[in-house]
């Protein structure tokens, strides 16, 4: 009996313990206070905390409820700070305290298969406390002389990115497009079809209807697994969107570290650069092009430098770019092509004949493809996208019948090859492609068996048997030329 109680005693201690430990751990963090002088839409000034630009502070309403947020500049003597929710309930002379500290999240391999919100704090009910290592989300990127050459392809399981856009090991691709063309679905292909090691996945401003469709519908159980999310709905502030995009990067930059080879996926860029642009705004910064102010495109480079390789792991990074007005030159579009790897278009005009995925393979581009594919691929590739273009060039000819066979040799062989090339190019999104598969099936429109074989083992790329993943088994050879009697050109 006496044991008994001396063992109920010492747990109601050590519960009584913990739980005022939690609260001198938070009273130690909190350092400086300062009080609510000002609320101007989003923006919050106040006079004091002592605090440096990009703190946390929290900010304590009458209720006794509180709010966190960040600072985000200073004016005269007043800090001006940027909530991460809403601004409702707080009133003039309400205590700002400062944590003294920027951001951090807490990190470990726990996260694979959780939903986290922008500020690294599980949606899905996991134990927050599982993650053991926190860092900040505010760093630079690698150092340009400790990243290694980009020498080695990824599969992203889509054929005509595999095939005819290859993409190696750590380098940066946006996907662009107006709205309702297909980026996410094209997103939903690559996580599911990837042999990288991990996920992580960017949705930023994104529809509350539609994450969970995204999780579920798209991205199954199975690419859950293996994949950690990070959400900042549309409705969420300015400020909680923009950290999301730094928050799910440097999740991506943890397991790089751990030597993983890691696919990123955000959806979108746009939309963290609208957040941005509020931000900016508020704080009194002037609007440039189309409105956008100069902060947006400078942290447009600091985030989408940090992906990229290093030396203890990769990350490859696809960014959705929603393209306003389909406007290939608008601000956003053209800042971040500069920036990045290589890009994807995405063509409404296909997309409209049920063409999907709807890329416009003659206006996209890989600037790693040339480093990562053999001799045999890079040049069946090159003449594929020859074909494309030239069939391209007279196609409304063709339409009307104006066009007369053996005036143009080069136009003659590619309304020949196009049934064959529609077929490669379209895939439907829960047909699996392996890299091999896709780099075989090109091979196939311009080479031998055996050319294509040696090829192959030279390589080293494995190729995988599926029944839905050879599109050689749907055509036949005509001497030199690959048709397909199925098809209709488009």
């Amino acid at each position: 009996m006496l044991k008994k109680q001396s063992r109920e005693s010492i747990i109601e201690i050590q519960n009584t313990f913990n739980k005022y430990k939690e609260v001198v751990d938070d009273v130690a963090l909190l350092k400086f206070c300062g009080k609510v002088k000002e609320i101007t839409g989003s923006l919050i000034i106040s006079e004091g905390p002592f605090a440096k630009l990009g703190d946390i502070c929290r900010i304590y309403k009458s209720d006794k409820t509180y709010i966190d947020c960040e600072v985000i500049g200073f004016r005269n003597q007043d800090v001006l700070i940027s909530a991460y929710g809403s601004v409702n309930g707080i009133t003039f002379g309400n205590m700002v305290y400062s944590f003294d500290k920027p951001l951090s999240i807490m990190c470990s391999d726990k996260l694979l298969g959780n939903i986290l919100d922008g500020m690294g704090k599980p949606l899905n009910g996991c134990v927050h406390k599982f993650y053991e290592t926190p860092i900040s989300i505010h760093h630079r990127a690698v150092n340009p002389l400790n990243r290694p050459r980009i020498k080695e392809h990824i599969q992203t399981g889509v054929r005509a990115i595999d095939g005819l856009l290859t993409v190696g090991k750590g380098q940066r691709m946006g996907i662009m497009s107006g709205t309702g063309v297909g980026k996410s679905t094209l997103l939903s292909m690559i996580a599911r079809n990837t042999n990288a090691d991990v996920n992580v996945i960017a949705l930023i401003g994104e529809r509350r209807r539609e994450v969970l469709d995204f999780i579920e519908r798209d991205l199954g159980e199975e690419g859950l697994k293996k994949s950690v999310i990070i959400v900042a709905t549309s409705d969420d502030a300015p400020l909680l969107r923009v950290r999301a995009a730094y928050t799910a990067t440097t999740i991506a930059e943890y397991f790089r570290d751990k030597g993983k080879d890691v696919m990123f996926m955000m959806d979108s860029v746009t939309r963290f650069a609208l957040a941005q642009r509020e931000i900016g705004l508020s704080r009194g910064e002037p609007p440039t092009t189309r409105g956008y102010t100069p902060s947006v495109f400078s942290e447009l480079a600091q985030l989408l430098e940090r992906t990229g390789t290093s030396k203890k792991g990769t990350i490859t990074a696809f960014y959705n770019v929603l393209v306003e007005g389909d406007d290939l030159d608008e601000p956003i579009t053209d800042a971040v092509r500069g920036i990045i790897d290589g890009h994807i278009v995405l063509s409404r005009d296909l997309a409209n004949r049920g063409h999907y995925p709807a890329i416009d393979i003659n206006k996209s581009i890989s600037r790693i493809m040339s480093e990562v594919v053999s001799d045999m691929h890079k040049k069946s590739a090159k003449e594929f996208l020859k074909m494309s273009a030239d069939y391209n060039e007279v196609k409304e000819l063709i339409m009307i019948g104006g066009y007369a066979k053996g005036s143009m040799p080069e136009v003659d062989k590619a309304i020949e090859y196009k049934p064959a090339m529609d077929k490669y190019l379209q895939q439907d999104i829960y047909e699996i492609s392996s890299f091999a598969d896709s780099k075989e099936s090109l091979l196939s429109m311009f080479y031998s068996r055996e050319e294509i074989e040696n090829d192959l083992l030279e390589s080293g790329d494995i190729k995988i048997e599926n029944e839905n993943s050879k599109i050689s088994d749907n055509v036949q050879y005509v001497g030199d030329n690959l048709l397909n009697d199925n098809l209709v050109i488009l």
